[in-house]
Protein backbone atom coordinates (compact mmCIF):
# COMPACT_ATOMS: atom_id res chain seq x y z
CA UNK A 1 0.00 0.00 0.00
CA UNK A 2 1.33 3.43 -1.08
CA UNK A 3 1.90 6.50 1.42
CA UNK A 4 0.13 9.27 1.97
CA UNK A 5 0.74 11.60 -1.15
CA UNK A 6 0.05 15.32 -1.41
CA UNK A 7 -0.89 15.58 -4.47
CA UNK A 8 -0.59 18.98 -6.79
CA UNK A 9 -3.87 21.11 -7.20
CA UNK A 10 -4.71 20.22 -10.98
CA UNK A 11 -4.90 16.36 -9.70
CA UNK A 12 -7.05 17.00 -7.19
CA UNK A 13 -9.39 18.63 -9.74
CA UNK A 14 -9.26 15.51 -11.42
CA UNK A 15 -10.37 13.17 -8.32
CA UNK A 16 -12.67 15.14 -7.24
CA UNK A 17 -14.33 15.36 -10.60
CA UNK A 18 -14.18 11.71 -10.85
CA UNK A 19 -15.77 11.14 -7.39
CA UNK A 20 -19.01 13.07 -8.37
CA UNK A 21 -19.02 12.00 -11.84
CA UNK A 22 -20.04 8.96 -10.06
CA UNK A 23 -22.71 10.44 -7.97
CA UNK A 24 -23.53 13.79 -5.75
CA UNK A 25 -21.49 13.67 -2.70
CA UNK A 26 -21.50 15.51 0.18
CA UNK A 27 -17.81 17.39 1.55
CA UNK A 28 -17.06 14.38 4.06
CA UNK A 29 -18.49 12.11 2.01
CA UNK A 30 -15.72 12.96 -1.02
CA UNK A 31 -13.19 13.20 1.78
CA UNK A 32 -13.76 8.92 2.63
CA UNK A 33 -14.55 8.02 -0.88
CA UNK A 34 -11.36 9.61 -2.29
CA UNK A 35 -9.62 7.68 0.72
CA UNK A 36 -10.97 4.33 -0.03
CA UNK A 37 -9.99 5.03 -3.77
CA UNK A 38 -6.68 5.75 -2.95
CA UNK A 39 -6.02 3.17 0.05
CA UNK A 40 -5.62 5.96 1.96
CA UNK A 41 -2.47 7.67 -0.24
CA UNK A 42 -4.62 10.85 -0.79
CA UNK A 43 -5.81 12.11 2.55
CA UNK A 44 -8.08 15.43 1.58
CA UNK A 45 -8.47 17.59 4.74
CA UNK A 46 -11.38 20.35 4.69
CA UNK A 47 -8.91 23.12 4.39
CA UNK A 48 -7.66 21.48 0.91
CA UNK A 49 -10.90 20.02 -0.02
CA UNK A 50 -13.55 23.05 0.66
CA UNK A 51 -11.97 25.70 -1.08
CA UNK A 52 -11.31 23.72 -3.78
CA UNK A 53 -15.32 23.03 -3.96
CA UNK A 54 -15.78 26.76 -3.67
CA UNK A 55 -13.48 27.30 -6.96
CA UNK A 56 -14.98 24.70 -8.74
CA UNK A 57 -18.40 25.48 -8.11
CA UNK A 58 -17.41 29.33 -9.41
CA UNK A 59 -15.83 27.71 -12.50
CA UNK A 60 -19.40 26.13 -13.08
CA UNK A 61 -17.67 22.54 -13.07
CA UNK A 62 -20.01 21.76 -10.29
CA UNK A 63 -23.43 22.55 -8.72
CA UNK A 64 -24.45 22.39 -5.36
CA UNK A 65 -27.64 22.27 -3.18
CA UNK A 66 -28.69 21.76 0.69
CA UNK A 67 -30.35 19.37 2.03
CA UNK A 68 -31.63 19.12 6.14
CA UNK A 69 -30.64 16.23 7.81
CA UNK A 70 -32.03 15.67 10.91
CA UNK A 71 -30.84 13.02 13.35
CA UNK A 72 -33.68 9.92 14.46
CA UNK A 73 -33.17 10.62 17.89
CA UNK A 74 -33.75 14.61 16.96
CA UNK A 75 -38.05 15.48 17.91
CA UNK A 76 -39.78 17.32 14.66
CA UNK A 77 -39.54 20.63 16.75
CA UNK A 78 -35.48 20.47 16.47
CA UNK A 79 -34.45 21.89 13.23
CA UNK A 80 -31.51 19.52 11.94
CA UNK A 81 -27.87 20.53 10.60
CA UNK A 82 -27.35 21.33 6.75
CA UNK A 83 -25.06 19.56 4.39
CA UNK A 84 -24.16 20.55 1.29
CA UNK A 85 -24.07 18.43 -1.78
CA UNK A 86 -21.90 18.79 -4.70
CA UNK A 87 -23.16 17.76 -8.18
CA UNK A 88 -20.90 17.60 -11.18
CA UNK A 89 -22.41 19.76 -14.10
CA UNK A 90 -22.39 19.24 -17.80
CA UNK A 91 -19.30 21.51 -18.33
CA UNK A 92 -17.29 19.77 -15.50
CA UNK A 93 -17.86 16.27 -17.57
CA UNK A 94 -16.08 18.12 -20.22
CA UNK A 95 -13.13 18.99 -18.14
CA UNK A 96 -13.17 15.57 -16.72
CA UNK A 97 -13.02 14.33 -20.11
CA UNK A 98 -10.23 16.74 -20.81
CA UNK A 99 -8.07 16.19 -17.63
CA UNK A 100 -7.93 12.34 -18.53
CA UNK A 101 -7.29 12.62 -21.78
CA UNK A 102 -4.23 14.71 -20.69
CA UNK A 103 -3.20 13.03 -17.88
CA UNK A 104 -3.08 9.82 -20.21
CA UNK A 105 -1.39 11.28 -22.48
CA UNK A 106 1.08 12.77 -20.00
CA UNK A 107 1.60 9.14 -18.99
CA UNK A 108 1.93 7.46 -21.88
CA UNK A 109 5.10 10.23 -23.02
CA UNK A 110 6.74 9.60 -19.44
CA UNK A 111 6.53 6.33 -19.69
CA UNK A 112 8.45 5.73 -22.83
CA UNK A 113 11.54 7.17 -20.79
CA UNK A 114 10.84 3.91 -18.36
CA UNK A 115 13.54 1.29 -18.72
CA UNK A 116 11.55 -2.03 -19.76
CA UNK A 117 10.55 -4.33 -16.72
CA UNK A 118 12.85 -7.26 -16.13
CA UNK A 119 10.52 -10.02 -17.43
CA UNK A 120 10.71 -8.31 -21.10
CA UNK A 121 14.50 -7.81 -20.67
CA UNK A 122 15.06 -11.60 -19.74
CA UNK A 123 13.25 -12.47 -22.79
CA UNK A 124 14.98 -10.19 -24.96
Amino acid sequence: MPGPVKPQRESLELVVLGVLSEEPLYGYCIIKRVAARSEHAIRLTAGVLYPLLHELEAARLITSTWETVRSERAGESSAGRKRKWYHITARGRRRLHQRITAHRAFQSMIEAFFPPPADEEAAT
